[in-house]
């Protein structure tokens, strides 16, 4: 059954990923994962010790670096140098190009 969908060298959408240098941006909240660093009782916030009231911290400040990195690379346009070996609408088809 044929889908109407182009497939492999007839398709022109972009495919592959996208680099920039936002993207270290995405660390950040990696670094709260790193729990030897956080490890310390002092100082304490409202009576939570550091260990604590750091990762309630790092919430919002994940959220704003994810954000901004989407804001930032969203409209950049996709490298489309290597073909997509593994593309969905050719898996749909069992293989049958």
């Amino acid at each position: 059954m044929a889908s109407g969908r182009p497939s492999g060298a007839d398709r022109t959408r972009p495919t592959g990923l996208r680099w920039n240098a936002w993207n270290l941006l995405l660390l950040v909240p990696l670094a709260m994962l790193f729990t030897p660093m956080l490890n310390l009782d002092e100082p304490r916030v409202l009576g939570l010790p550091f260990f604590y009231w750091s990762q309630f911290a790092f919430v919002p400040i994940g959220v704003v670096c994810v954000g901004l990195v989407y804001v930032m690379t969203k409209d950049e346009p996709v490298a489309t140098d290597k073909p997509d070996h593994l593309s969905v609408d050719d898996l749909d088809e069992g293989g049958k190009a």
